[in-house]
């Protein structure tokens, strides 16, 4: 070994990143592990690299004892005293064992540590970049497929979109470019592995920054994402100043903002609600563009509400498959139950009549008897009684 070996590493470090101490001490531990294998040696030894002459030394430990039981492993007090007079029991003595032809040995070693040293460096330069990407979204090309996945080509890795991160109504072919979000990073034995998405609701939220000023600022927060991804999303919006309009900064002029997302994602619709702290506002904003006439609050079940609205409105609300109303649900996270205005209102009538029969049950023979009635239903109650009595004597003539 010689300087040359120290100008490798040096460039090493400035090329690749890769620390010249990490190199040197993974060197160390690999020329032991070859010394033991190529000279059958089973002792302690120990592999020191000059770094200012590039020089590799072997050394044998061996602990200073009062009678020798293995001479690989020990030295007795008298021959360590010879070396020094200073050595005690318990001491350790470092021998050099260094071999004529270990210089071979150690540049093939060398060679081999060195390249798995480069390739660790750079999957862990790949993974800390990519990582520092995560829950963001990035433009890649389209390479291949198979059964399994869409690999993305991202630069300098290929990541993977799975079937269940693929938009339905998308087809993929090699050199697309589309933009997607890296829904997570993992370090595997091959390297690392990027995961990404088109259906994560995320990359709606990512997209709106890129596309608003006021979300990516902050001064417009995007409070829920409910996403059916490729077909139909809602998304909720609230201004942090008085004087913006959150929805229509969000769907900008002429609705050129909303249309550039649209057209990202291959015309999925978007319903942009505003946000309200009042539950009911931000139900019947989220049943856009139905009109609501009321919402009731379930009094057993703090996260649960009938909606009603105008009966030429109510398929409306449910929409198509009931995606309306599915959405409205994920937005507000309430379970919505929809009925129109004459459901409602029969249903209102089922419940009184329930209530005067449960009531008319309730009551006794005094209650009938001690019950007030005004002049008119009196003489209508003798006039029955009388009928009846005559009924009965006629009988029993």
């Amino acid at each position: 070994m010689s300087k040359e070996m120290l100008n490798a590493l040096d460039a090493l470090e400035a090329e690749k990143g890769v620390s010249k101490e990490i190199v040197i001490e993974a060197l160390e531990a690999a020329l032991v592990s070859a010394y033991k294998r190529h000279y059958g040696q089973a002792q302690n030894v120990v592999v020191e690299f000059e770094q200012k002459k590039g020089n590799i030394h072997v050394y044998a430990v061996k602990e200073v004892t009062e009678e020798v039981m293995d001479s690989q492993l020990e030295v007795s007090l008298k021959d360590a005293l010879l070396i020094n007079p200073a050595y005690e029991i318990g001491d350790t003595i470092r021998f050099e064992v260094t071999p004529k032809d270990f210089g071979r040995i150690a540049a093939q070693t060398a060679k081999q540590v060195i390249l798995q040293r480069v390739r660790e460096a750079e999957r862990d330069i790949i993974y800390n970049e990519f990582s520092a990407y995560e829950k963001d979204i990035m433009q890649g090309i389209v390479e291949r497929q198979d059964h399994r996945y869409i690999y993305v080509n991202l630069g300098k890795i290929e990541a993977v979109l799975s079937k269940q991160d693929q938009m339905p109504n998308e087809f993929y072919q090699p050199h697309d470019r589309i933009k997607v979000y890296v829904a997570r990073v993992e370090k595997s034995s091959k390297g690392p592995q990027v995961f990404v998405s088109r259906s994560h609701p995320d990359l709606l939220r990512r997209l709106f920054e890129q596309e608003v000023p006021e979300v990516y600022d902050g001064i417009v927060e995007i409070i829920s994402i409910a996403r059916e991804a490729g077909d139909r999303s809602k998304i909720a919006v609230h201004s942090m100043d008085e004087n913006i309009d959150p929805v229509g900064t969000c769907v900008g002029p002429k609705g050129q903002r909303v249309q550039a997302i649209v057209n990202e994602l291959k015309g999925e619709n978007m319903d942009i609600v505003e946000w309200n702290d009042d539950p009911a506002i931000y139900i019947a904003n989220a049943l856009n563009p139905a009109q609501v006439v009321d919402v009731i609050f379930d009094p057993t079940n703090s996260k649960a509400c009938t909606v009603v609205v105008p009966d030429y409105q109510l398929s409306l609300a449910i929409g198509k498959r009931g995606q309306n109303a599915r959405l409205a649900a994920k937005l507000t996270g309430f379970k919505i139950d929809i009925k129109s205005e004459s459901d409602m209102a029969s249903f209102y009538e089922q419940e009184a009549e329930k209530s005067d029969e449960i009531i008319a049950s309730d009551m006794t023979a005094d209650d009938y008897e001690n019950m007030e009635f005004n002049e008119a239903e009196t003489e209508a109650l003798e006039e029955a009684e009388a009928v009846e009595e005559a009924e009965v004597v006629e009988e029993t003539e």
